[in-house]
């Protein structure tokens, strides 16, 4: 359905999938027909009829994380300050507290005059950012706001459009990786390929696309005789298959890989009932087909930090071509399809502190936020920590800890805690002593032995670490000690 021609009706239809108070839609209709009066003498540039745009918002999000209705009505009216005579009283007056936080916290900092385009985009991240770590929801209507514009993008210059998509590409996408939402993240990264460079954009698409053509008979083929044998097998599931996103493919392309090679362009996904299930499957799969066996991971027994979990393997196919196979059950394969939303508690869709505390990203926003002495040293911290190429190292205890490329294990001390980073004596990795300036790799498995007579960190470190998080603690650390001399 294109979005363009989204009544209420199909809102409404579309929120009745997952939820069906009479009253909560009735306040969905509500907020709709508030908003259709404010907007009702405003364009796009497209020449549509502005409520077109909030009333596609809330439609992503109904599809892409099945928002609760303050959410939804937030969605509805959240250009209502910045674009009409709406005032934050008129909408605590008409829908509560809540949604107005909510409009408010999706609204661009007004009043203010800003010295640069530049830094006018620092402080209204910053402020997404501040809001995010209080109520994910912002940057959710954000991110549904942001690809609705992204799928309009065409009625923009070409100078906004590369602008808007780069900025989409830096911000917005990683945002969407790190809350476990794919299909935001997706369709955004292949939008943002298509105005940032659209002749490597179609040249890609095309190769795709040819690729797909040329295996699709085997990959039903192999789809076929792996439901063949679990029917055998007495085995309760669903199978289907999806191909990898256009941009994935490049980036792959750019790691010097032919498109023959990507071992993960053809996706098979079964849904399971139980885990003992899923790792049966793996089995069955394994007796058909050889695996290579460097490309199995298990997910399951040891979760992303974004909380995704499924098995992963590839085999080969009946021409040498490899494909991947995804085993996961239900449940996870909801949080798979919708990231952090799926944790949310109905009718209180806020995480609660232990969840808060599960996700890495917003750890480490928080503890930014809290440190930082102005919006612009915040956004820093966040993009040289969080907005980066990222790697996955474990503790001793196998638990998994996110670290920017080029992080060192003094690094991963300080995200641990400030006192193993001030009382760090040795890093041991991978079995081995290994020096404080080693740049750790991906499954890494790291152990930081302290030693409570040692004062605190040395300033040569400073040199050593790569994160804003270990520099400032660091630095702390020799500030308190001045201060206190």
């Amino acid at each position: 359905m294109a979005l363009s021609t989204i009544t209420i009706d199909d809102l409404l239809t579309s929120i009745q999938s997952y939820h069906s108070c009479e009253s909560d839609l009735e306040f969905v209709r509500k907020a709709y027909q508030f908003a259709s009066i404010l907007h009702q003498d405003q364009k796009r540039k497209s020449g549509e009829p502005y409520i077109v745009h909030p009333l596609s918002v809330a439609y992503i999000l109904t599809n892409f994380a099945r928002a609760d209705m303050n959410t939804i009505c937030a969605s509805l009216l959240h250009d209502t300050l910045e674009d009409t005579d709406c005032t934050r009283e008129d909408i605590v007056t008409n829908f509560g507290e809540e949604v107005a936080l909510l409009v408010e916290g999706v609204t661009k900092i007004k009043g203010v005059v800003f010295s640069s385009h530049e830094e006018g985009s620092i402080e209204n991240q910053g402020k997404i950012l501040n809001g995010m770590a209080e109520d994910i929801r912002i940057i959710l209507i954000k991110l549904a706001d942001r690809l609705h514009n992204m799928r309009t993008l065409e009625y923009k210059t070409e100078d906004r459009q590369k602008a808007i998509a780069q900025e989409t590409l830096d911000f917005y996408v990683p945002i969407a990786y790190y809350l476990g939402s794919y299909r935001f993240k997706n369709e955004l990264e292949d939008l943002c390929f298509r105005y940032i460079d659209s002749e490597k954009f179609l040249m890609t698409k095309h190769d795709l696309e040819e690729y797909i053509e040329e295996t699709k008979e085997e990959a039903i083929k192999i789809v076929q005789s792996v439901k063949k044998s679990l029917e055998q097998n007495q085995i309760d599931f669903q199978i289907s298959y999806r191909t990898k996103n256009i941009y994935g493919v490049y980036k792959k392309s750019c790691e010097g890989l032919k498109i023959s090679e990507i071992h993960d362009l053809w996706a098979i996904q079964i849904i399971v009932k139980e885990i003992p299930t899923c790792y049966q499957v793996l089995g069955i799969i394994h007796s058909l087909y050889p695996p290579f066996n460097q490309l199995l991971k298990d997910l399951i027994a040891k979760p992303k930090t974004t909380m995704y979990r499924s098995i992963h393997t590839s085999v080969f196919g009946e021409n040498g071509k490899l494909i991947q196979f995804q085993i996961r059950t239900e449940e996870m394969n909801e949080i798979a399809e919708l990231g952090l939303p799926y944790y949310w508690d109905s009718p209180n869709v806020k995480m609660n502190e232990e969840l808060h505390n599960k996700f890495q990203f917003f750890k480490s926003l928080v503890e930014a936020n809290t440190h930082a002495n102005s919006t612009k040293e915040f956004m820093e911290e966040a993009k040289n920590d969080i907005f980066t190429s990222m790697i996955y190292v474990y503790t001793p205890m196998g638990e998994v800890v996110e670290l920017p490329s080029g992080s060192t294990p003094i690094d991963f001390a300080y995200k641990i805690h400030s006192d193993i980073g001030n009382k760090m004596e040795m890093a041991i990795v991978n079995a081995s002593v290994a020096s404080f300036d080693r740049k750790l790799k991906n499954n890494d498995i790291v152990k930081i032995i302290t030693n409570d007579s040692i004062e605190g960190p040395k300033e040569e470190y400073l040199g050593m670490c790569r994160t804003n998080l270990a520099k400032r603690k660091i630095s702390e650390f020799f500030k308190k000690k001045e201060s206190s001399i």
